[in-house]
């Protein structure tokens, strides 16, 4: 990147454990979008009430107040849909050395990260990539669920050459924004002091430390630091092979988590 360039959002294959896939393919975009947007969104379900039981009336009208209000039970966990439109330009890939006759030649790069392909825990399945969009700290991963292409200029003689894409990307939780080490770009060396680290004291278990309650707990971080993480994913994420032997003064990060799979 020439000094003073902004940098430029990328689209990164993954593989099904959302880790980056090794030779997976990589996508430059041509122009950074002008906006991102974000959706939350939380699985809920209205359970019925006394006041409109089989074969029973509104019970006086306040059935479906309190069905509306009080009686709405989270059910599942969230999801994030990351929205995001995208220029191609087949004039502009020549200005910049790159002979482009067709506009699709540069989105057909964005269509493969919607194709499925086979699992490579079951090869009878055929599964789009996970894909991390990635501009600057701002980092999403997930899967592209839709995508759709606009052309809107032609040469004379009939070929495009300019098209937008309007993606759809969802992951299955509800995205936290990081300003630590986990919002590090790519090659970027990690600052001093961002990932609070917990010593594990002698006799110490990673199951107690994850639960907030062993005596191995880091001072001052108390039960939230781990309280109702799962030891699991912990333990894979700080390569802990056996989280019953801790080495007394271990220092372990208790808010990793090993990636999350795709299916």
């Amino acid at each position: 990147m020439t000094p003073g360039a902004a940098a430029k959002a990328r689209l990164i294959e993954l593989d099904e454990t959302f880790k980056e896939l090794s030779g997976g393919k990589q996508v430059t975009v041509q122009f950074n979008p002008e906006s991102l947007k974000l959706s939350f969104a939380n699985q809920v379900q209205t359970p019925p009430t006394s006041g409109t039981a089989a074969g029973g009336g509104s019970g006086g009208g306040t059935g479906d107040q309190g069905a509306g209000t009080a009686g709405q039970q989270f059910v599942g966990s969230g999801t994030t849909k990351l929205s995001v439109q995208l220029w191609f330009d087949a004039n502009a890939a020549a200005d910049s050395g790159e002979r482009v006759d067709d506009v699709r030649r540069l989105t057909q790069e964005v269509v493969y990260f919607i194709t499925g392909k086979k699992s490579q825990r079951d090869p009878t399945r055929f599964i789009p990539p996970g894909v991390r969009f990635a501009w600057g700290s701002f980092l999403f991963e997930g899967l592209i669920e839709s995508i759709e292409e606009t052309i809107d200029f032609f040469s004379p003689d009939g070929h495009p050459l300019r098209a937008s894409m309007q993606l759809g990307l969802t992951q299955q939780n509800i995205l936290v924004a990081s300003f630590g080490d986990a919002a590090r770009p790519p090659g970027v060396p990690a600052g001093p002091g961002l990932s609070p680290l917990a010593a594990a004291a002698a006799g110490s278990t990673l199951q107690g430390m994850a639960a907030g309650v062993g005596a191995g707990v880091a001072a001052g971080l108390g039960a939230a630091a781990g309280g109702g993480a799962s030891w699991q994913s912990i333990a894979a994420a700080n390569g802990i092979d056996n989280p019953r032997a801790l080495v007394p003064g271990q220092l372990i990060d208790l808010n990793a988590r090993a990636p999350r799979s795709l299916f």
